[in-house]
């Protein structure tokens, strides 16, 4: 009888040892789904909020539309102190489509803060472009990518180079001053 008891006993024991354990491994995924990973933050596009969850965002175009529009993690990214607070953030490209034939690309900052990511307000780049590269210089994220020229139809292939310059104040981004 006292083994029995004692075995009761240390199955108790070890299944909340492990209902503990898969609660807590939960609950860290958990945070690093949502707070610690940029992929998975909300960012200000237009003026919505746009969620990220593994880097992609779907929402009805318009309320009972059927037409979708589709945010995605693009890449292009560069990380440095963007907002010199000491933590390493990331600048990367979006795009955004909906149910015409445009490909919005925008450059999106995440700040990294004491508990995780915190998204900016995304920053238009342009239609149909060409991404090249993205860097961080003298405290200036810099954009590189070829666009069409005035009055060119959408058909033809991008051949003008661009650099934009954009810098973080506080928490939002924008265009540099020349």
């Amino acid at each position: 009888m006292k083994k029995i008891i004692a075995g009761i006993g240390i199955a108790v024991v070890a299944g909340a040892g492990i209902f503990y354990w898969t609660q807590k491994s939960s609950q860290e995924t958990m945070k690093g789904d949502s707070r610690n990973d940029y992929k998975n933050t909300s960012y200000e596009i237009g003026g919505e909020q746009v969620l990220l969850k593994n880097g992609a965002a779907e929402v009805a175009s318009a309320p009972g539309s059927a037409s979708k529009t589709i945010t995605q993690y693009f890449g292009n990214e560069v990380t440095g102190d963007f907002n010199n607070d000491g933590r390493e953030d990331v600048a990367f490209l979006l795009t955004q489509s909906g149910g015409g034939s445009g490909t919005f690309y925008y450059l999106a900052v995440a700040l990294k803060t004491q508990n995780g990511y915190k998204g900016t307000n995304a920053v238009l780049l342009g239609d149909h472009i060409a991404p090249q590269t993205t860097e961080f210089r003298n405290g200036e994220i810099i954009v590189n990518y070829a666009e069409r020229k005035p009055n060119e139809p959408m058909t033809t292939r991008p051949s003008v180079g661009v650099s934009k310059y954009l810098k973080v104040s506080g928490d939002k981004l924008s265009e540099a001053p020349n």
